[in-house]
């Protein structure tokens, strides 16, 4: 089916287990659209904007965030078990009802008590969602397509960004036309459930993952799974899933002659781990100090600072959010190609230039009566939004999916993600109230950490494109049983062995293949 996709049921599975994500991004944007929306701060008894006691509202705001950030953080450390020991596959059920469940809470809320433990209650079901599928998609995928593979979470998660903030300025027009319904805050809250819901349905469907059948002894129904992933149009006899299959036993098998069991807290105990886990918590911390999150949630207020008023700043951010769409495809076309360093770097370097340029903008044009200023301070964040969603949106995930072995990569994964929210309860908490108390000076604060991420990128991220998940422990210092990536002579007859013994008649007895000296084949 081409150089990114193998088969077209590999791509369903990626693209229908993605609808987590477009329930996670909903959830995580829809705040942004639902602070304009005047029904909500009537029915929750807040101060709008410029009313007297505002202040108050604006900690609660932060507050909002920070709870749902909170549960995502539990939600991220309760994946670091649960992706382990009930599967991935399962996981990504629970963490669907719970999201489910705690939007239907969002929506019914009555005061602000009950929406903030809704937002907590539904933020768990986002960190479960939104830290285990992109893992299950790096381990469905082939190391040549896995950049394209996972940049489907960045799309998706794109795709519930957009409706977040399309379905509240739509809503709005309702509010506006003088009704005092609810609606225009309810619904949107409620939609959240809606994607999450439609992959439910469908996941007793999706395969489980291969890698994570293997770790449980369940090699023949592995072996069934990656082919039926990893058919490839040409191929007569799976050849290059049968490459793949035993790359991944051999692995298995030397993993565990080393270490016959895993810790709970394995991603620590040794210096190839402690810097795999060092690289994706900087990677989060710095990736939500660009200030990403400050403007997807609270653009609307920002763009009322600068002077804009009625629906406009809802239709900017709907207009904002939307371009991280196509940023996001660029991401999936070409991450393979030009690798994972190169899509950071450009993005840091993009990100670090708009901020600069709006903190210049703001404090020149903020509370001014120069409204060309003003308009002009509103180009840097559409840039920024270029920059983030083509290169550091998807790209943050597939990374982190990606450093891990197999055996911890849901504890990895839970580091990289628990870290990411844990500075998302500090940015979305501070976020109003530094806007506004410090303005424009918020985006100085942002633009510091920024700089100081590209050399930690340069010196210290290495690049994983197109290489094997079991390659990618040569770049951290551990032992490959057998390279994917850059096979040697040797290793590429012990593959033509392997795909030979398929070939003869199915795969032997685990038994008679040691005998042989293969160590990975028993008779299907």
């Amino acid at each position: 089916m081409g150089k990114y996709i193998p088969n077209a049921f590999n791509l369903i599975v990626v693209i229908y287990v993605a609808l987590g994500s477009t329930s996670c991004s909903y959830g995580l944007a829809i705040l942004g659209s639902t602070v304009g929306q005047p029904s909500f701060y009537k029915s929750l008894g807040l101060a709008m904007q410029g009313e007297p006691g505002y202040s108050r509202t604006a900690s609660l705001i932060g507050a909002f965030n920070g709870v749902g950030a909170a549960g995502a953080c539990i939600g991220a450390i309760v994946n670091s078990w649960s992706a382990d020991a009930l599967s991935r596959k399962l996981t990504i059920q629970i963490g669907a009802v719970i999201l489910s469940l705690g939007a239907a809470l969002c929506a019914a809320s009555v005061n602000v008590g009950m929406f903030i433990f809704a937002r907590f209650f539904a933020g768990v079901g986002i960190g479960m969602l939104v830290t285990c599928i992109p893992m299950y998609q790096a381990e469905v995928s082939t190391p040549e397509s896995r950049g394209f593979m996972v940049s489907m979470h960045g799309i998706m998660f794109a795709v519930g960004y957009g409706l977040s903030s399309w379905i509240g300025y739509g809503v709005y027009f309702i509010s506006a036309g003088g009704s005092d319904s609810t609606f225009p805050w309810r619904f949107p809250l409620a939609f959240q459930a809606a994607p999450a819901l439609l992959m439910l349905i469908g996941s007793p469907w999706l395969p489980y993952s291969p890698r994570w059948l293997m770790s449980k002894d369940r090699f023949e129904e592995a072996e069934s799974v990656l082919k039926r992933l990893h058919d490839r149009k040409g191929e007569s006899n799976h050849e290059t899933a049968i490459k793949e299959f035993y790359q991944m036993r051999k692995q298995l098998e030397q993993d565990r002659a080393v270490k016959a069991s895993i810790s709970t807290f394995e991603v620590f105990r040794t210096a190839a781990n402690r810097k795999r886990a060092l690289i994706v918590a900087a990677m989060m911390w710095f990736n939500m100090f660009t200030g990403v999150l400050i403007i997807a949630n609270y653009a609307v207020l920002l763009f009322t600072q600068l002077g804009l008023t009625g629906s406009t700043p809802l239709l900017l951010l709907a207009i904002w959010i939307t371009l991280s769409f196509p940023g996001n495809v660029i991401t999936a076309l070409f991450v393979d190609k030009w690798g994972r360093r190169k899509f950071m770097l450009v993005g840091a370097t993009g990100i670090e230039v708009s901020l600069i340029l709006e903190c210049v903008l703001q404090a020149l044009y903020t509370d001014s009566t120069n409204t060309t200023g003003q308009k002009a301070s509103i180009f840097p964040i559409f840039l920024f939004i270029c920059f983030w969603s083509s290169c550091f949106d998807a790209t943050q995930y597939l990374y982190m999916s990606e450093i891990f072995p197999t055996a911890i990569r849901g504890q990895g994964t839970a580091v990289g993600m628990a870290n990411q929210f844990a500075a998302q309860i500090i940015i979305l908490v501070a976020g109003p109230i530094a806007l506004n108390n410090i303005g424009w000076k918020f985006f100085l604060v942002m633009a510091c950490p920024t700089a100081l991420y590209i050399p930690i990128i340069y010196f210290f991220f290495p690049e994983t494109q197109n290489r094997s998940l079991e390659d990618i422990n040569a770049e951290f210092g551990d032992k490959v049983a057998v390279h994917y990536y850059g096979a040697t002579a040797e290793e590429q007859d012990e593959y033509a062995q392997a795909v030979g013994i398929e070939e003869q008649g199915g795969m032997l007895s685990a038994k008679a293949a040691l005998t042989e000296g293969v160590h990975y084949v028993e008779k299907a």
